[in-house]
């Protein structure tokens, strides 16, 4: 067996929004596009998924498209889900979101996990990541305060 690398990344944010709003707009598949740069086709209900769903995410990259195949391992809504894939370049990867209600709202924490990398992340793909999860983050809290302020949250 080839030797890998554990990778995991951790951001979080607080949003003004109970962690149902919170929790039924990102663990539908469906939202990821408005909110992450590199997700552009989703295949899946649209709607939260729950465990042992499957569905199909077609992601941009640096070298072209890749298409994921997701599984949802776990579900406790509105408290935590995750979610496993992975690619031939990265290796499998995990997403695991979690809930937590604070004071001003929710705080919702994205971890990304790659277990078995096959190779380590370079400090330029780090700092791309976190542009890119800051950006993400700030996509969530800005269209679930608007959902929940305009009550159709």
């Amino acid at each position: 067996m080839a030797d890998t690398c554990t990778f995991e990344h951790v951001w979080d944010v607080v949003i003004e929004a109970p962690a149902e709003a919170v929790y039924d707009y990102v663990t539908n598949p469906h939202s990821w596009p408005e909110w992450l740069a590199a997700s552009h086709h989703i295949d899946s209900p649209d709607r939260p998924l729950v465990a042992g769903e499957r569905f199909l995410e077609r992601w941009h990259t640096r070298k072209g498209e890749a298409v994921l195949n997701w599984i949802i391992t776990e579900s406790d809504r509105p408290r935590l889900w995750i979610g496993e894939t992975g690619t031939e370049f990265l290796g499998p990867i995990v997403v695991r979101y979690d809930f937590e209600a604070v004071a001003g709202g929710t705080r919702y924490v994205r971890t990304v996990t790659n277990p078995a990398r096959p190779k380590p992340a370079t400090a330029e793909m780090a700092a791309r990541m976190d542009e890119e999860a800051a950006l993400g983050l700030a996509n969530i809290k800005r269209i679930v305060e608007e959902r929940v302020s305009a009550g159709s949250g």
